[in-house]
């Protein structure tokens, strides 16, 4: 088994990670109305610092509680392309959390189960993404099956590390209801305060 650890653990900045969340909203005319993404996950494993906003469509699993919590998000986040974990300043919860998944998932699912690649890239997940939809579309129109498709299931699955964790992205993003949830700026007005 491959080991990871903190320092080979990809890093996702809060700009991608917003133009990932804003993609998923293009198929509605609200954007205020974000589809939940399909394709990622993001897990918050903020504590009692989980206050002042979260991420929109964000998981909340307290690190204090995560570890008994770790085969059930497995499961749960089986099917998704990417998963990224965040604490407040991503240094220690969210990575620690997100190498937990990590082997967990592996060990669950097999040594393949998890992409980690130095700038796995965010452009090539949303590249391929579209690539996929433009081949399901014309497999639908081209297809001798009469519509019926087969399904493929990619196993592998990239898992990122917030940069800066929410501390970060609420310098950006914390006023921008279509990205973030409950911020309260009077709580960020003096930077982070744990």
């Amino acid at each position: 088994m491959a080991s990871h650890t903190v320092a080979t653990l990809p890093r996702l900045s809060a700009t991608n990670l917003s133009t990932i969340l804003l993609a998923a909203s293009t198929s509605t005319s609200n954007l205020d109305a974000l589809t939940t993404p399909l394709d990622i996950a993001i897990i918050d494993v903020r504590d009692d610092d989980h206050i002042g906003g979260h991420i929109k469509h964000s998981i909340h699993a307290p690190s204090q509680s995560l570890e008994g919590k770790i085969p059930e998000l497995v499961e749960k986040l089986k099917d998704k392309k990417a998963v990224v974990f965040h604490c407040a300043l991503s240094q220690q919860r969210g990575p620690s959390a997100a190498l937990k998944y990590i082997r967990a998932r592996q060990s669950l699912i097999g040594e393949g189960a998890v992409k980690l690649e130095p700038d796995s890239g965010v452009a090539e997940t949303l590249k391929k993404n579209k690539e996929d939809e433009l081949r399901k579309d014309k497999d639908e129109n081209d297809d001798d099956w009469g519509g019926v498709n087969t399904v493929e299931t990619d196993q592998q699955q990239k898992v990122y590390v917030l940069e800066r964790g929410f501390v970060g992205w609420q310098e950006q993003f914390g006023e921008d209801t279509r990205l973030t949830e409950g911020y309260r700026k009077e709580l960020w007005k003096d930077g982070y305060w744990m």
